[in-house]
């Protein structure tokens, strides 16, 4: 029984302080980038070794590997939140939309996702963590859509997925930069019900 629950301590040591680098990871790519970010600065905030970061992460990249991980799970998690499997599937789509849009808004998250991700991880990398969280979310809920019938039969779903992954990804940028969020999230809406009507 002590051996198990040491076995238990051990696996939540590692878990405790897994997550504090992440965290502090994230906040330091934040607020300084993460080129500017070297591993001492995230030991140091993190206050753990530097063979603590390194046990559990190859090396920087692998921790904002991470990072990214994290922030990608906590959008697609709002996501399901909003527009659960019962919603009707046109509403669920615009809702899903309009809830990663919301999660999007958390401070330094566009520039994790979209800016320092494609660049650190490259686009194959971090489409691979989106199709894990939001784009598979999306993706559900778009083929929902067709097999409910409120959108085209012949629409091709992973075309589908990726160019309103896109939109909704761009809206985000721009309203990150002061766009108007009412306006962008109107025009995805109709931009949905236009496919929509397509069905007939």
């Amino acid at each position: 029984m002590q051996e198990k629950n040491e076995r238990r301590s051990n696996r939540e040591r590692s878990e405790s302080t897994r997550a504090v680098l992440i965290e502090a990871a994230r906040r330091l790519f934040i607020e300084k980038g993460y080129a500017e970010t070297a591993t001492p600065d995230i030991v140091a905030a993190a206050g753990v070794t530097r063979g603590a970061l390194y046990h559990h992460f190859e090396d920087k990249k692998a921790l904002f590997s991470a990072v990214a991980e994290a922030e990608a799970r906590a959008v697609a998690e709002e996501i399901d939140r909003v527009a659960p499997d019962d919603m009707p599937a046109r509403e669920a789509l615009v809702k899903g939309g309009e809830a990663y849009l919301d999660a999007m808004t958390l401070p330094g998250r566009t520039r994790l996702l979209l800016l320092d991700g494609p660049a650190v991880l490259g686009r194959a990398g971090m489409d691979e963590i989106d199709d894990r969280h939001a784009a598979r979310s999306l993706r559900a809920g778009i083929l929902f859509a067709v097999r409910s019938g409120d959108l085209p039969r012949d629409l091709p779903v992973d075309a589908a997925t990726h160019l309103l992954s896109s939109a909704y990804d761009r809206a985000a940028l721009a309203i990150e930069a002061g766009g108007d969020a009412d306006a962008y999230r109107a025009a995805l809406a109709m931009l949905i019900d236009g496919v929509a009507a397509l069905a007939g």
